[in-house]
C-alpha cells in the first residue's frame, strides 16, 4: 500500500484515481450527471473528518478516473499520516471503497 507524501499548506499534487469493480476489475461507470465522488480525509487514529474533496471526473467518468487537489487551507494541518475514504454516490446510493488511501504531511520549510 502505497502512501501519498505531502507538504503542509501546499495545494498539489493533483491525485488521479481509477475506481475498479472488485470483482471484475472493470473501471466503474461514473458517467451519469447525477454520480459523484468524493474524498474524505482525517487524521490517522481519530474520527473526525477534517475535509472532504470532491473529485472531477477529467475524461467524463466512464473510464472510472476520477481527480482531486487540495484546495484552499486544506492542508494547513499538524505534520503527520492522514487517511482518505472514497464515497462515490450514484443518484442518491452510495457506495464506499472499502480500501483506505494513506498521506503523510511534513512541515514546510516557512
Amino acid at each position: 500500500m502505497s502512501v501519498i507524501k505531502l507538504v503542509k499548506n501546499d495545494n498539489l499534487p493533483q491525485v488521479t484515481l481509477t475506481l475498479t469493480d472488485g470483482s471484475t476489475g472493470n473501471a466503474i461507470d461514473l458517467s451519469a450527471a447525477t454520480t459523484s465522488v468524493t474524498v474524505r480525509l482525517r487524521a490517522q487514529g481519530t474520527t473526525t473528518v477534517i475535509v472532504t474533496l470532491t473529485c472531477t471526473k477529467p475524461n467524463g467518468g466512464g473510464d472510472g478516473v476520477v481527480m482531486f487537489y487540495f484546495p484552499n487551507a486544506t492542508l494547513d494541518v499538524s505534520p503527520g499520516t492522514y487517511e482518505g475514504e472514497i464515497e462515490m454516490n450514484f443518484n442518491g446510493l452510495k457506495q464506499t471503497v472499502y480500501d483506505l488511501l494513506f498521506f503523510t504531511v511534513r512541515a514546510d520549510f516557512d
